[in-house]
């Protein structure tokens, strides 16, 4: 007790010889009585202006008065922080934005103490969105390196530590999900990996340029992939085997599992697909999947007959579409042969498919002319499922392109099954029709003048 009374107390008229007066362009007053041996050793600038070599105004029976000019807005923090000079431990009560005031009150009134626990909670505290904008509006302004770890949080991270934990995730986004909690991870990884390489308002995350780092990042990427395309390899030759040995049924336990594990990988790969092009390394992907064509439309047909599962067949057609841009672009370079045969492959697979969601979306259950692709799927399950208009006209503009690359009489036997086709509604190879028949017709004009070179002695 008596320990407590001897403290002193802010505000004791009776007992202080200082008096602080609070004043802000506003015209708003505070007065408080203050000890002038507590101001002097908390307070750069009390210990200044009650120095012998300050000029002072006695006043009120003889006290000292210390004008403290400050914005209106900052008033309370600066009583705050007088306060503060009181408290045996000077704590941070008052949440970030509190905290940021009387951080600056404390930094204008030169209280070190003050300042230095402030920048300790402000550290240490967890923030949201409008708090960082707050602490990135105050801080900086107020300089000083001890205020660098308050802002370290919200720095660019080097380029080492954002390759390693792009690398890490990668490696969670490709891996085979086993339980809850590894698929929501996955899920994870996956979002903000894309994330890190979008360039929006915001550079990428993470640039890969041509020094050794990058070959290294892509090295591992590469493999992280090759991982993920065995696996799915696997699981199309043992899907196709068990249709052999015992065809699934979509309401069966086993089929069900086999859609699921199908969905799952495709979801994958067609992820991967958008990450491998913002990292121009679409090849490692689109030549596998350009040989695998077929098992991979059989394992679909299996697995998904029908209109059945079409979300999965859907995500089949936009990772073929990704590949066969590339391919159509020149990103990724194949042989004549493997280019015929993926048109062969993927025009019918994709008119059949656009066929199945066009027939779901008009509630057409009338599949009686639909042969083998006619299996009905509920009406409300299967309605407005659909790709983007962009997907489908990517893909079809690939098909025709790549159709064009041909050699003519290749070109021909492709058109000639495509115009035979009960889907050649989709994809729309007309372009690639009319640029065959203008070149065939004006071929013997056009090289006429081989003949001229071959007859030359």
């Amino acid at each position: 007790m008596m320990r407590t009374a001897a403290r002193p107390q802010i505000g004791d008229r009776a007992t202080s010889d200082v008096v602080v007066r609070l004043r802000t362009p506003e015209g708003r007053d505070e007065w408080l009585y203050c000890y002038s041996a507590v101001l002097a050793a908390g307070s750069d600038y009390f210990a200044d202006r009650l120095s012998d070599a300050w000029p002072t105004c006695q006043i009120l029976d003889s006290r000292y008065c210390v004008e403290v000019r400050c914005d209106d807005l900052d008033l309370s923090s600066h009583v705050t922080a007088l306060r503060l000079l009181y408290a045996a431990e000077p704590v941070s009560r008052f949440g970030v934005r509190g905290a940021l005031g009387v951080l600056q009150a404390a930094e204008h009134l030169g209280c070190r103490r003050i300042a230095a626990a402030c920048a300790d909670y402000l550290e240490s505290a967890p923030w949201d969105e409008a708090d960082e904008e707050e602490i990135l509006a105050t801080v900086p302004s107020l300089g000083g390196a001890q205020y660098d770890r308050v802002l370290a949080r919200l720095r660019p991270a080097d380029p080492a530590p954002a390759t390693a934990i792009f690398l890490s995730a990668f490696r969670h986004a490709t891996a085979a999900p086993s339980a809850a909690a590894s698929r929501e991870l996955k899920s994870a990884a996956q979002e903000q990996l894309e994330y890190m390489l979008t360039e929006d308002d915001d550079a990428p995350l993470l640039v890969l340029d041509a020094d050794g780092g990058s070959d290294s990042v892509k090295s591992q990427v590469k493999d992280c992939v090759a991982g993920l395309l065995s696996r799915f390899s696997d699981f199309t030759s043992s899907a196709l085997t068990k249709q052999i040995e015992a065809p699934c049924s979509g309401s069966s336990g086993d089929g069900s599992k086999l859609q699921q594990e199908l969905h799952s990988f495709v979801s994958d790969i067609s992820w991967v697909c958008q990450v491998l092009g913002k990292l121009e390394m679409m090849r490692c992907l689109a030549a596998y999947w350009v040989g695998a064509s077929s098992d991979v439309v059989a394992a679909v047909e299996a697995a998904c007959p029908g209109s059945e599962y079409l979300k999965t067949r859907l995500k089949v057609v936009e990772i073929s579409a990704k590949v066969l841009e590339a391919v159509a672009f020149g990103n990724v370079v194949l042989p004549a042969e493997r280019r015929c045969h993926a048109v062969n492959v993927w025009i019918g697979f994709a008119g059949i498919t656009k066929h199945l969601v066009d027939q779901a979306n008009w509630g057409d259950e009338d599949n009686g002319n639909s042969g083998d692709d006619g299996n009905n799927c509920d009406a409300e399950t299967a309605a407005k499922i659909d790709l983007d208009g962009e997907v489908w006209q990517s893909l079809e503009s690939a098909l025709s392109a790549i159709v064009m690359t041909l050699p003519s009489n290749t070109q021909a036997e492709i058109l000639s099954e495509w115009l035979q086709s009960k889907h050649a509604a989709f994809p729309d190879l007309t372009e690639a029709f009319d640029a065959w028949c203008y070149r065939s017709k004006v071929a013997r004009r056009r090289l006429s003048f081989l003949n001229h070179i071959n007859t030359t002695p």
